[in-house]
This record gives C-alpha cells, sequence and structure tokens, in this order.
C-alpha cells in the first residue's frame, strides 16, 4: 500500500493535471466557436460554386474539349491520397479517424493493383501513416506556422496537387478530411477532387448562355474549385480539431476528478488506520505496565 506521503504527492500531482486539462478545454471552446462559423461562413459559397460548375459540366458533357479536371486522364490506375489531419495532438480520435478512413482506402486500392501516392497536411496524419504507408509518401505540407486558417493556405496545397496533375503523376485525387457536426461529433470524409465530381441533384440543365463557352469558364473555374474545396475543408478539419480537443480534455477533466476522490478516500482509509494503529499501540503499552 502507498505511504501517506506518495498518496499526498499523487493527489496533487493530479490536481495540476485538471487545471492544465481544465484551461485547454477553455481555450478549445474559445477557439472552437470562431472555427464553427468560419467552416459554416464557407458552406453556402462552395455549395453554390459547386452548383454551377454542376451545371456547367452537365452542359459541356463528356464532349472531346472538356477539360481534363472534369474528363479526367481516361485512367484509373494512379491515386493521389490527400490526408489532412492536425499538427498537434490532444483532441481524442480526431487524427486516428481520418487516418483510419485513409488508410482502409489505400490498403482497399494496393489490394485491387493501383498505385497509390500519399500526400500529408499535418504531422500527426504522416505519423500515424508512416508505419505502414511510408513508401506511398511523395509529399507534406507543414501548417505548424499556420495561426489562423487563410485561403492563400489551401490556394498552396491545391497548386501542388494541380502542379502533380499537370505532370501526369496521378489519375485521381481524393481528400480526407473531418467533417464538423457538433462538439461530439466529426464524421471522417472522402471526397473526390480530381476529376471532378457532382451530386446527382446538383446536376440540372444550364438556365444561362455563358460568354465565353461552358469550356472555357469551366477551364477557369474547376482549379478555382479546387483550391475552394481544400479551403473547405481546411476549415472543417479545424472545427472538428478543436470540437474533439475540447471533447477530449472535458474528459479527461472529468476522469481527474474521479481519480481525486478516489485517491483521497484511500489517503483517509490510510490515514485512519495509522492512528487507529498508533493508538492500539498506545494502549497495549498502557495495559503491560
Amino acid at each position: 500500500m502507498p505511504s501517506l506521503k506518495a498518496l499526498k504527492i499523487r493527489i496533487g500531482s493530479v490536481k495540476n493535471t485538471r487545471k492544465i486539462t481544465k484551461a485547454m478545454q477553455m481555450v478549445a471552446a474559445a477557439k472552437l466557436r470562431r472555427a464553427q462559423e468560419a467552416a459554416e461562413a464557407a458552406r453556402p459559397y462552395a455549395e453554390r460554386m459547386t452548383s454551377v460548375m454542376a451545371g456547367l459540366a452537365a452542359s459541356v458533357g463528356q464532349s472531346a474539349s472538356a477539360p481534363r479536371l472534369l474528363a479526367g486522364t481516361g485512367s484509373d490506375r494512379v491515386h493521389l491520397l490527400v490526408v489532412m489531419t492536425s499538427e498537434r495532438g490532444l483532441c481524442g480520435g480526431f487524427n486516428s479517424s481520418i487516418v483510419r478512413l485513409a488508410r482502409a482506402t489505400a490498403q482497399r486500392l494496393i489490394a485491387e493493383g493501383r498505385t497509390v501516392k500519399i500526400l500529408t497536411v499535418g504531422k500527426k496524419g504522416r505519423e500515424q501513416l508512416k508505419r505502414d504507408l511510408a513508401d506511398h509518401f511523395v509529399g507534406h505540407v507543414d501548417m505548424s506556422d499556420v495561426r489562423k486558417i487563410g485561403y492563400e493556405d489551401a490556394r498552396r496545397i491545391a497548386l501542388d496537387i494541380l502542379a502533380r496533375f499537370e505532370a501526369g503523376e496521378f489519375d485521381i485525387a481524393t481528400l480526407f478530411y473531418n467533417r464538423f457536426q457538433s462538439v461530439i461529433s466529426q464524421v471522417p470524409t472522402a471526397r473526390q477532387i480530381i476529376p471532378a465530381t457532382f451530386e446527382a441533384q446538383a446536376t440540372s440543365p444550364a438556365l444561362y448562355d455563358y460568354e465565353p463557352g461552358e469550356e472555357a469558364i469551366l477551364a477557369d473555374l474547376l482549379p478555382r474549385g479546387v483550391a475552394t474545396q481544400v479551403f473547405g475543408a481546411l476549415l472543417e478539419n479545424a472545427a472538428s480539431e478543436q470540437g474533439a480537443r475540447m471533447s477530449a480534455m472535458d474528459n479527461a477533466t472529468r476522469n481527474a476528478g474521479d481519480m481525486i476522490n478516489r485517491l483521497t478516500i484511500q489517503y483517509n482509509r490510510s490515514r485512519q488506520a495509522a492512528i487507529t494503529k498508533e493508538l492500539i499501540e498506545i494502549i497495549s503499552g498502557a495495559e503491560a505496565l
């Protein structure tokens, strides 16, 4: 059984840990509000832009003049997986859920005989994936110096992806990130960005006459669409990360409180047993006289 001094030291240590987790929870809560507002504000623009491109794509169809970002390379042999995670830990299963989805996708594609290339954004995903997929890494984007996600950060990532596509390094590119729903719910999402795909309900016959033609407009909009989707994924990830961290730190604070209660009971029982033992020794000595 631990000594009273050891128990007292451990109780103090757990109390200090609880202070830290409580402070991190409050910081995450403050950051979550801003990150959530940014993610929700970006959704209408991304949805409207997708709707416009879907209408243009429906008009262009499978014509020979369709942009490569829409028509693709005609092959699905090489896949680029863009895995977007955080730079920091202590956020529960936020990173693990994204990595789990990306790893399952990569293993399935490899089993089907496809070539898989992985571009990581954020070191936590890279650290987890390098255990069994390090040979498939082709690049990494360090976001450790970024304090507030901006469009330029997304544009830099998008330009890298587009340059790789133009160089013929892959046929299909897919983003992996967490879509924010609530503090306790973040949905791991895989979204194909190259070639561009649109949901069936989003496509509808064009109601406008475009100048210049649809192909020319799409050629300009599609690269912007890639950057917009990357930007949206970064914002969703930022909100999901803070939500997951807030939830994880809340659980850690509660667990620390429970541990303090258990240790305090154990300390009191040990102290009571020590006092009882001393009293018995005193009484026994007195009776012996």
